[in-house]
């Protein structure tokens, strides 16, 4: 893409700037600003004030926008993930990208508001899980766990027409769960609008702090999974699941953990015939 900067009220360095990024779009969005500064032998001072001369906060504030306007292939976000690891010490710096998600999410995470979405788990008269794309195995997770428990949860077909079958049975007192990264599907919009008209309540799970959708869902849960530009982990949400269902346990302690006893009775019971 071409951003019409005006070249002519630049810098001979902001010049310089705008065109290594004009001409490296996709890589800038991997880049820190010490990363530009060193490629182009200038001073990390310069780079810094190259954004807010081109109408920008910082260089986070431009990537992103530049991410709107930009698709990035997964395999990019991929090799610049590994292009900063080093192998012995992968597993550690790993780790370390684990748990700052981890805190990010936390810092982000309303107490009062995770009480309740435990809360309309616990009083839904059924749970329906929407999770398309890298999300479906956070939404399998979801109802593997509190099925155990007796919640009647079932997932929500991933696309067009087919999720009508689904969203036509859905009533007040039922409570649809929608698990979206990155981008708001129409399917999305098309769930959190008919609860307007229908009446049951939302959940949104969403790795997004701002946005119009957020507003439109009766509670909604923010876990971290990197930049927009970044290689996405799964770390945070699946985090935010387990923390719902050992909440969800808690509420009902004993009633929880005899269905659980159950479950250990009837292994025991049929382990002839259903071996581990």
């Amino acid at each position: 893409m071409n951003f019409e900067w005006d070249v002519g009220k630049m810098s001979p360095k902001q010049q310089k700037i705008a065109d290594f990024i004009q001409k490296n779009q996709q890589r800038v969005l991997f880049l820190t600003e010490q990363q530009i500064a060193d490629e182009l032998q200038l001073s990390i001072a310069s780079v810094s004030r190259f954004w807010k001369a081109v109408g920008y906060k910082n260089l986070k504030d431009f990537k992103s926008n530049l991410h709107e306007m930009t698709v990035i292939p997964p395999a990019n976000k991929l090799k610049n993930f590994i292009d900063n690891l080093e192998r012995p010490a992968m597993l550690g710096q790993m780790l370390e990208v684990c748990i700052h998600h981890l805190q990010e999410t936390l810092s982000n995470l309303s107490a009062s508001v995770f009480e309740d979405a435990v809360e309309a788990f616990a009083l839904a008269r059924r749970v329906y899980l929407y999770g398309p794309g890298p999300s479906e195995g956070i939404a399998r997770l979801m109802q593997f766990r509190m099925a155990r428990f007796g919640i009647d949860i079932r997932m929500m077909p991933k696309s067009g027409h087919e999720l009508y079958e689904s969203l036509m049975h859905v009533s007040k007192e039922d409570l649809v769960v929608v698990i979206c990264f990155v981008q708001l599907l129409p399917e999305t919009m098309v769930l959190l609008e008919h609860a307007q008209q229908a009446g049951y309540r939302t959940l949104l799970i969403t790795d997004r702090l701002v946005g119009d959708f957020i507003a439109n869902a009766d509670l909604a849960l923010f876990a971290s999974r990197g930049e927009l530009w970044e290689f996405h982990s799964m770390v945070a949400p699946t985090f935010l699941v387990e923390a719902l269902t050992i909440g969800l346990c808690m509420r009902d302690e004993q009633k929880n953990l005899h269905k659980l006893d159950d479950l250990s009775r009837l292994r025991k019971r049929y382990a002839d015939l259903l071996p581990k």
